[in-house]
């Protein structure tokens, strides 16, 4: 998952927050909307799969965590169209994270697992990041 909320192509915005304080992934009640591409590989330029859709909100005091709310929108060949809806805390400074697969559409119909998150590149100064998923997912 790619992460840009810096840069030419931000995919990442703060849309609310605590008024009169700043609008930041690291502040306590940002809400961020988000339109990330999921690719093959780190590599910025890898072939895209589908896209992260949705929102997450820091829910931590000390602004070490986030609460995800998103689905994984697949657009290569095999599962176009097809969702796996995300939902659970990310403890962002964490090496490895694990959040719910909930449900799921299309191919993913009835879909219920997990998705382990791993930061594999990280610029703080321009809070942009690429996360590694690995999701386990049961589906009918």
């Amino acid at each position: 998952m790619q992460e840009w909320e810096s840069g030419a192509n931000i995919t990442s915005i703060p849309v609310a927050g605590i008024p009169k304080k700043p609008w930041a992934t690291l502040a306590f009640g940002t809400i961020f909307a988000i339109d990330d591409a999921l690719t093959e590989s780190s590599d910025r330029k890898s072939a895209q799969v589908g896209r992260a859709q949705g929102i997450f909100v820091n829910t931590a005091l000390d602004g070490t965590d986030l609460h995800l709310l998103m689905s994984l929108v697949f657009t290569n060949k095999e599962y176009n169209g097809s969702t796996l809806e995300i939902q659970g805390a990310d403890r962002q400074f964490q090496k490895y994270r694990e959040v719910s697969v909930v449900s799921g559409t299309g191919k993913f119909r009835f879909a219920r697992g997990y998705a382990t998150l791993e930061t594999v590149y990280l610029d703080m100064p321009n809070a942009n990041a690429i996360l590694r998923w690995n999701v386990t997912v049961l589906s009918f």
